[in-house]
């Protein structure tokens, strides 16, 4: 049976649009028949994945997704003398290894993640071809590897269309982020003024526009199979945990970057509930189908998931061997244990 760590967090966003829709306006969703704010899990994983803190933490283990590596390939090709023609075909070969090259370009269709392990082979090719001036044959293009040590490919999955027997299961689930009250998007009328202009002829502004925003506290929900993790890594076990720690500190620190410089948004949670067990996990999302409102939306969002928590457990047994939480709001909890808690 699978071992689960689950994470809940309430964090609370000044005027901002962290993530947009293709209008540019914050995305947001229906629930308990009321609007709500959000932000997508592929925009929070994103943000994680290439946050100082997880690069800190994880650098040499982290993968890279992109369409780019034949471009890539190319320009490292040409710079060891190799004619321009022959990059090109050899960098399509090498990239078509990771997804279907496009037509007339040395681009991929779709990003695909590559581990560092699967880089490495990459370039040591490269240099290989330019040094022995000579096209990749079949086995030197055995490039892809299973169990890798990228823990962002790990942790997320990788599907390879062309290649599925090197795909790898998602080991984290993420939801997306929700208000957890009903909320309205309003705009922000903006004008710009020219420095150098003195008013002695136009006293207008040189440039007016409006940015859309919205205020809320989210709900986030993040379910990790620790076994799953562990066979993604080859067995790796400290790999794991270190992998498991640095997401849970970048959950908690790291924030979006959408219109960052406008609205400097930017907020640590104020409310972390981990668990873990056997259990089938579960989403506490239910404890905000009726929207929070009043003046202390944090503190009673606080209580309506502790309530929910035991409510769970009272109809269905404990639905978590061990919990910690911390909560900022209170000043309770310790973030360095929580993050030994979930990683042990």
């Amino acid at each position: 049976m699978s071992k689960f760590i689950q994470l809940h967090l309430l964090t609370s966003y000044a005027p901002s649009n962290l993530n947009r829709d293709d209008l540019g306006r914050p995305k947001t969703a229906r629930m308990g028949g009321t609007e709500r704010l959000r932000v997508s899990s592929q925009s929070l994983k994103r943000n994680w994945r290439i946050s100082e803190l997880f690069e800190q933490a994880l650098g040499e283990h982290i993968g890279t997704r992109t369409k780019r590596l034949g471009i890539e390939v190319f320009n490292q090709l040409t710079e060891l003398g190799v004619a321009e023609k022959q990059a090109k075909a050899w960098a399509a070969e090498i990239a078509g290894v990771f997804g279907k090259n496009k037509k007339d370009s040395l681009e991929i269709e779709q990003l695909a993640h590559i581990s560092p392990e699967e880089i490495q082979a990459v370039n040591q090719l490269v240099k290989t071809l330019a040094e022995e001036n000579r096209a990749p044959e079949k086995e030197d293009l055995a490039l892809l590897r299973r169990n890798a040590t990228a823990v962002d490919i790990a942790m997320f999955g990788r599907m390879l269309a062309s290649s599925p027997e090197f795909n790898c299961e998602a080991a984290c689930q993420v939801a997306h982020a929700i208000s957890v009250h009903g909320v309205a998007v309003e705009e922000d009328y903006f004008t710009a003024v020219d420095d150098l202009n003195r008013g002695d002829t136009d006293l207008g502004a040189s440039h007016i526009g409006e940015a859309a925003f919205a205020a809320a506290l989210f709900y986030s929900y993040i379910c990790i199979d620790k076994e799953l993790l562990v066979n993604n890594l080859g067995g790796n076990l400290a790999l794991a945990d270190k992998a498991i720690a640095a997401l849970v500190e970048a959950a908690v620190k790291v924030s979006p970057k959408g219109k960052q410089n406008s609205f400097a948004s930017r907020a640590y949670a104020s409310y972390v509930l981990a668990e873990k067990g056997e259990q089938q996990p579960r989403s506490l999302s239910v404890a905000f189908l009726k929207p929070i409102a009043g003046a202390n939306q944090a503190e009673d969002a606080v209580r309506a998931l502790q309530r929910q928590v035991e409510n769970f457990d009272k109809v269905y047994g404990a639905c978590a061997d061990a919990r910690y939480a911390v909560n900022a709001l209170e000043g309770e909890g310790n973030f360095e244990q929580l993050k030994a808690f979930v990683a042990d």
